[in-house]
């Protein structure tokens, strides 16, 4: 009888050693952290992170992991949990697109407390980065579950679950039940992200991590879950996300995962370049229309529903291609704290010149591209600006320097002059603790 597949993530996972992976994939994972802390670290104080600090630094635990930036010590689970949810808060976190659009790097923050608590060192967490963004990212292209109104983020429990196993160094069995457990239970409903998004919107997925952490200890003291929880007659197949199976040639997916220039729902990422680029050819006073091209999955997710129109919570606005574009002409510029302005009067003006439209050319580049096209008509002229692959996009990659720039800038007011040496020893994460690197986090 062939092995289900939770069984052959499972032996993929144990045999998957670090001489396995090339350059490029240690290079990649090293930036995805980078990514990953610069962004976190500033969401320390947001209204829904210092909610669930509440809740999580008042529990105390023999086998723990640090909050990054307070310090403070918490369950495995729990300090994934608020650690990832940092990282995911601003949603300027790292992207894959293909038949599930999701966020790899949210799997970090959970892998980092496990490494961490297990006295590990960087070899271990790029590893393990690079087999979770392995199985996140075959999970993604294998099947869309969005629109059966299923959430993304079971794929990034499962693949975080696998890595874990990895970490933990899980015989197969032992893996084999803790994706059996994760994939039974972290089952979300799409509803996560339509309409007026809510703070859940940001800590699903965390969730999700924080989830995956819980089963894989249950499963180191030998729980076991349901089977065969993908194939089983009420398993993930038939429930959530119809028959697939998976490729087990090692592929890097995590070389094809892009970074964010610009900290904005990356199916708006080429109409928020084109925005800029178009904004210096047009006077914004005399705009009369303005008409955005876009492709049939970003019109779904940040267009069409009436509140990305004229969003009420951070949430919504930083999942609202009309805001996204309007503010950047507004402003010439989008930040992390853009999403708090909601009533500025010009970007509503703006918003109501709008037309957005699904273009079939531009459908069809999708997910390869996040191309859009804008043009702006005013009393004087017409401009026209499009974009396939904006900066950042893995074909369009940022630079080293552009990601460093990118930490000094949200890390510096933070940590002050300890960023520089932050940054080296990010970048030099194989040679040394994961603890020791955690261990500056800390402000």
């Amino acid at each position: 009888m062939s092995k289900f597949l939770a069984e052959r993530i499972a032996e993929y996972v144990r045999n998957f050693s670090y001489k396995d992976l090339n350059q490029q994939a240690i290079k990649e994972a090293k930036r995805r952290i980078i990514d990953s802390i610069a962004v976190a670290l500033p969401a320390i104080n947001e209204e829904p992170i210092k909610k669930i600090r509440n809740v999580v630094e008042k529990t105390s635990s023999e086998r723990s992991a640090t909050i990054w930036s307070s310090g403070k010590k918490t369950s495995l689970d729990y300090a994934s949990f608020v650690n990832s949810a940092m990282t995911r808060y601003y949603d300027y976190n790292d992207t894959y697109l293909s038949k599930e659009a999701l966020h790899p790097s949210d799997c970090i923050a959970g892998l980092m407390a496990v490494a961490e608590n297990l006295d590990l060192d960087g070899k271990d967490l790029i590893l393990a980065i690079n087999i979770a963004y392995e199985i996140i990212c075959k999970l993604a292209d294998a099947a869309s579950i969005r629109e059966r109104g299923w959430d993304h983020i079971s794929y990034i429990a499962i693949g975080t679950a696998a890595a874990l196993g990895k970490l933990m160094d899980l015989s197969t069995e032992k893996i084999t039940q803790a994706i059996n457990l994760t994939a039974a239970n972290v089952i979300t409903l799409r509803q996560t992200r339509i309409g007026e998004l809510s703070m859940w919107k940001g800590l699903s997925a965390p969730n999700a991590v924080r989830n995956a952490v819980f089963y894989s200890l249950l499963a180191e003291q030998g729980v076991t879950g349901p089977a065969p929880v993908f194939e089983g007659e009420r398993g993930f197949f038939k429930q959530v996300s119809g028959e697939f199976d998976l490729d087990f040639k090692t592929s890097f997916k995590i070389i094809e995962t892009s970074i964010k220039n610009h900290p904005v729902e990356y199916h708006s990422m080429g109409a928020a370049e084109a925005a800029f680029k178009i904004r210096n050819k047009i006077e914004i006073e005399n705009i009369e229309s303005i008409e955005i091209d876009t492709f049939r999955v970003s019109y779904n997710i940040i267009v069409k529903d009436p509140e990305k129109w004229d969003p009420k919570t951070k949430e919504t606005a930083d999942h609202s291609l009309p805001f996204i574009v309007a503010y950047i002409l507004a402003k010439g510029k989008i930040e992390v704290n853009s999403y708090y302005d909601l009533g500025d009067p010009l970007v509503k003006s703006l918003i109501k010149k709008m037309k957005i439209a699904v273009d079939e050319k531009l459908d069809k580049l999708y997910p390869e591209a996040v191309p859009a096209r804008i043009t702006i008509k005013s009393k004087e002229k017409t401009e026209t600006e499009e974009v396939i692959y904006p900066k950042g996009h893995f074909k369009n990659p940022l630079s080293d320097h552009e990601l460093e720039n990118k930490f000094k800038k949200m890390i510096e007011p933070l940590l002050k002059d300890r960023t520089k040496d932050l940054l080296k020893d990010l970048n030099n994460i194989e040679n040394k603790k994961v603890k020791d690197i955690v261990d500056q986090l800390v402000f």
